[in-house]
């Protein structure tokens, strides 16, 4: 929005101090220093990425978890989709590059990392290695304090068997799989310019489980896409029934200006669009109640997360995900308290659509570092995780 509305936000919002693209996020300091002693706005937007911009000091939100990103941009040409006309085609970051940063935030007390790009499994790609990802995956997994590894997201034409391999074999990267479908229909996805289709989609679905038959997935899914007819619709229902999905991120479709689906004839009408959606929520929300109920009596490995559970006259919970991503909600008593960050197994108790609920309480709770982390933050200590550099402090 940034790289494509540059000069309107400095014209509404004259209170901004700098706009800039994510070709250029590594010249923030130096645009911030400049906006203060000009006393004037700084609008810079380069076109093309000189180098990855990963040198940024950063200050992270939670001293146990993080993001850490493996490319920019996207090579791909999604028709509804604003990102590939901004940010170019995708730049992929060194791989001794990334896993430094992962070394680097384990040691500060981080031991769940995320591996983020646009299109995650093309990565390697511009490098001439298809398999790349899948051998980043493995890397994680020798370095030695990392508890947990995710990613996202990836696109389904270039998932290979190698990731789904890695996966299986690497024992902390998590049995959870965020799949965009967009579509169950493939008239729609033609034009979307998605290239793959319902049946190699599932095939993909099959092969995951395949290999990880308690893994977790979950989707993307557009509703009301230019075109879109009760037909189209009804094959998105057919491949949510199959695809048996833990959650789905679902969307109203709505006109993104710049993007070729703006311009696409036939947009469906809103009220048309706000009916499907209902439908689709619903029969999600009725399938991820039955895969949470299948879990009940089961046991789960929680890694805590900051803030407080769900609370009632007679229980304390706190909250975390368990090793497929599902949120649980777990009773804790006495002195055995995890801290975020820490782990414990405990045993379902109660299914929703959207979390599950653990009131038998935690056993083999483990005090890890990230816990440890999280309490120094909470006794003042640094809250900064300064990656060669000292923390940039608003």
């Amino acid at each position: 929005m940034a790289q494509k509305d540059r000069d309107v936000i400095v014209a509404r919002a004259p209170w901004v101090d700098v706009v800039f693209g994510t070709h250029n996020v590594g010249a923030l300091p130096v645009l911030l220093e400049r906006a203060r002693i000009e006393q004037a706005a700084q609008v810079e937007i380069l076109e093309t990425l000189d180098r990855f911009p990963s040198t940024l000091p950063s200050r992270r939100e939670s001293p146990y978890a993080g993001w850490v990103a493996i490319s920019v941009g996207c090579s791909n040409t999604c028709t509804f989709c604003i990102v590939p006309s901004l940010r170019g085609k995708q730049t992929d970051r060194r791989p001794g590059d990334i896993l430094a940063e992962v070394q680097q935030l384990v040691a500060d007390g981080v031991q769940e990392i995320t591996l983020l790009g646009q299109n995650v499994n093309a990565y390697g790609l511009d490098m001439g290695d298809r398999d790349a990802f899948a051998s980043l995956l493995r890397a994680c997994g020798d370095v030695d304090g990392l508890r947990r590894v995710r990613f996202t997201s990836p696109h389904p034409k270039d998932f290979t068997d190698s990731v789904i391999d890695a996966m299986a074999a690497t024992p902390n990267v998590m049995p959870s799989l965020h799949m965009p479908l967009q579509s169950g229909s493939d008239d729609v996805l033609r034009r979307m310019r998605r290239s793959y289709r319902s049946e190699r989609y599932l095939s993909i679905l099959d092969r995951v489980r395949q290999s990880m038959p308690h893994a977790a997935i979950t989707t993307d899914i557009i509703v009301g896409f230019p075109g879109e007819t009760d037909k189209d619709f009804d094959d998105t229902l057919d491949v949510v029934r199959q695809a048996r999905y833990a959650a789905a991120f679902t969307f109203q479709y709505s006109i993104r200006p710049g993007t070729p689906a703006a311009t696409m004839p036939d947009q469906v009408p809103q009220r048309v669009v706000t009916e499907r959606y209902d439908r689709l929520v619903e029969l999600v929300g009725e399938i991820a109640l039955e895969e949470n109920r299948a879990l009940v009596g089961t046991e789960v490995e929680v890694m805590f997360a900051d803030g407080e559970g769900r609370k009632d006259a007679a229980t304390r919970r706190l909250s975390g995900r368990a090793r497929d991503n599902r949120l649980v909600h777990v009773a804790v008593s006495g002195e055995e308290v995890p801290r975020p960050g820490d782990i414990a197994r405990a045993t379902i108790t109660y299914a929703a659509p959207h979390h599950l609920v653990a009131d038998a309480g935690v056993h083999g709770l483990v005090r890890t570092r990230g816990g440890d982390a999280w309490r120094a933050r909470q006794e003042g200590g640094p809250r900064g995780i300064a990656l060669g550099m000292p923390s940039l402090r608003a």
